[in-house]
């Protein structure tokens, strides 16, 4: 059976996979497993509503309180619970997925995504029958004991073990709480880690794709209150056009934006807006990888790059991981997703992490990706530099690399896949030490992506291309 939690969150089709039902038993090990006091938040999928109805109704199941943040990006609920103290917290998206999706993601009373281990028994829980499940097995436990005893001790037994384990009930039930300032607390947040820098964005021009997300409800605000000019697109929402051909996934309404209004410079985020693409003036996109190069030497500039290391994965470009070893910084790589970015940035006290697209964790500045938080630390680096976007991205040159998506049918598959091991082997031969070859299952779909890099990009698009072939038709 696959495991229940993907590399963020639990995922699938709204009430055809991800059920009322898993919702409810995820608020209800919320309750169990994190604590008391839960914030909740969402993107603006039509299933939301739905999916947090159960979630909430979970929590307060198993005697927890919901703070309901509403519609906020997922940076937004790491942060409150930080602000507001709370156990932990919860968001409802599917964050880059199509509209039909939808996930639940938790975070621990620190707003830091849970481990592995914590995950593992969460899922526990949730097969067995949740809370629920629980008390049936203790009281079929407690009434087997107690066939040994008298009937007295054994009418006590079953009383006390009953007690213990009974569901909530009455004043022990959790309640709602609306956190009506949510989206400001949060916004306030970013806006000052750049006013104290002494910076603002007065005299910036910025293009602003919001996807028809939750970040239509804040990254405008930000950026004006920090003086910029702001263009914004697909800033609107009916719940089912979330990411669609918009936002950090789909750049060309931003590149359309961009010619049109001649803005210095583009921002995309996905539906959550815990990542961020940034784009230059004539179109030229400026990814995750560049992004963390400007940061990171930025930060070097200024002495707050811990451990003169930055961390990202292995799906990172090599001229990356060229630039910074190149100016003498290290280069600690993951597995893909940001919890592993996180991870190792935990373990090592680093501060900087991200990955290619687009998803940058600022430890000084949040426990999480923030798509917000991070383009507006790029644009402040981008100013100190005292160059336009477009040179102030040339700290380092991009190796070619082609990116294959291959749907397949079991896409855990590959591993051991005699044909496609054949097909890997021949391409990294022909590449003979300039290039790499990188596969490796989605996390949160039936997709394989096949990663090419090559000095020639016809050759690593000839290669990407005849690998997915090969595990288009044998997995």
């Amino acid at each position: 059976m696959a495991r229940l939690f993907g590399t963020d969150g639990v995922r699938g089709i709204a009430n055809v996979e991800l059920t009322c039902e898993m919702a409810y038993r995820l608020g209800q090990a919320a309750a169990m497993y994190l604590g008391k006091t839960i914030v909740v938040g969402r993107d603006t999928r039509y299933s939301g509503d739905m999916l947090g109805a159960a979630l909430s109704a979970g929590i307060m199941s198993a005697g927890g309180t919901v703070l309901e943040a509403g519609i906020i990006p997922t940076p937004g609920v790491a942060l409150l619970v930080r602000e507001m103290r709370a156990a932990g917290g919860a968001v409802i998206s599917a964050s880059h997925n199509p509209p039909e999706y939808n996930g639940i993601k938790l975070f621990d009373s620190a707003g830091f995504k849970l481990p592995d281990a914590v995950e593992d028994e969460i899922e526990r829980f949730i097969t067995t029958g949740g809370l629920e499940g629980q008390v049936t097995r203790m009281e079929e436990a407690a009434w087997g004991a107690s066939q040994e005893a008298t009937d007295l001790l054994a009418a006590d037994a079953t009383s006390y073990l009953a007690s213990e384990i009974a569901m909530p009930s009455g004043g022990s039930l959790g309640v709602t709480v609306p956190l009506e300032q949510a989206r400001e607390i949060y916004i306030d947040h970013v806006v000052r880690s750049i006013s104290e820098q002494g910076l603002d964005f007065s005299g910036l021009r910025i293009a602003l794709d919001t996807g028809h997300g939750a970040a239509a409800l804040t990254s405008p605000e930000a950026l004006r209150r920090l003086g910029a000019e702001v263009i914004v697109i697909n800033d609107d929402f009916n719940g089912m056009d979330i990411n669609v051909q918009c936002g950090s996934t789909h750049l060309e309404p931003l590149r359309m934006l961009l010619a049109e209004s001649g803005a210095d410079v583009g921002i995309a985020h996905d539906g959550d807006a815990d990542r961020v693409m940034i784009m230059c003036p004539d179109g030229t996109v400026v990814d995750g990888d560049m992004v963390e190069a400007v940061c990171a030497l930025d930060m070097r500039e200024r002495g707050v790059l811990a451990g003169n290391t930055v961390v990202s994965t292995v799906m990172a470009n090599f001229g990356f991981v060229r630039a910074m070893r190149e100016a003498g910084i290290e280069v600690v790589q993951t597995k893909v997703g940001d919890r592993y970015v996180l991870e190792a940035m935990r373990e090592g006290g680093y501060a900087i992490g991200g990955e290619q697209s687009g998803h940058m964790i600022l430890l000084d500045h949040n426990s999480t990706g923030d798509g917000l938080m991070t383009a507006c630390q790029f644009l402040a680096a981008v100013i100190r530099s005292g160059k336009p976007v477009g040179e102030a991205v040339g700290v380092m040159e991009k190796m070619p690399q082609t990116l294959i998506n291959v749907r397949v049918r079991d896409k855990h598959a590959v591993d051991g896949n005699a044909e496609v091991a054949a097909a890997v082997a021949a391409a990294e031969e022909a590449l003979a030490g300039d290039g790499r070859v990188l596969l490796r299952p989605s996390g949160t779909e039936p997709v394989v992506r096949v990663m090419v890099e090559a000095a020639d990009p016809a050759e690593a698009e000839r290669h990407a291309q005849a690998i997915a072939a090969v595990v288009e038709a044998s997995v």
